[in-house]
């Protein structure tokens, strides 16, 4: 049943993310000729082989970059939240596709409810929307990311009540 899920959850990034990643790198390297040889390449990458660093936003939050520099513009990765953990209301220069991958997020934009993202769920975080962002306390969260720039996170101060 594992594998299974595993399988639908692949699929479900790939078909999510990869028009998008495609447009993007497209457009970061129009003009840029490829060698045949690399432009034929089939990049792939296992668990084990995921370069885990602490995302340079939070230290709590680790990330795995798999395209892309996030310190200069469009990028995927994989980001990895510990249970419980709340980034607080923010916004992101950016657009920001995401794709649940274990655990629960749970998001909500200002004001608004919350809503649980169970894996398997899609979010889309258009630039500027401030929002939060969460993981729920029952286990740690892995999301994908697709950015349309560089990553960043601008604190909000929450609205005086």
């Amino acid at each position: 049943m594992k594998g299974i899920l595993r399988t639908i959850l692949v699929a479900l990034v790939l078909v999510l993310f990869a028009p998008a990643a495609l447009a993007e790198e497209a457009k970061a390297g129009a003009g840029k000729a490829k060698p045949a040889a690399e432009s034929a390449m089939l990049v792939t990458m296992t668990p084990d082989e995921l370069k885990w660093v602490p995302n340079p936003a939070n230290a709590d939050v680790m990330m795995a970059v798999v395209w892309g520099d996030p310190a200069k513009g469009p990028h995927g990765a994989f980001h990895k939240f510990k249970a419980g953990f709340d980034a607080g209301l923010h916004t992101h220069s950016s657009d920001m596709r995401i794709a649940v991958i274990s655990g629960t997020m749970i998001a909500a934009t200002e004001g608004g409810p919350e809503r649980k993202l169970p894996p398997g769920s899609y979010e889309y975080q258009p630039h500027g929307v401030k929002h939060v962002t969460k993981c729920d306390a029952a286990s740690d969260c892995i999301i994908f990311v697709v950015s349309s720039g560089k990553f960043d996170l601008k604190p909000v101060e929450a609205p005086k009540k």
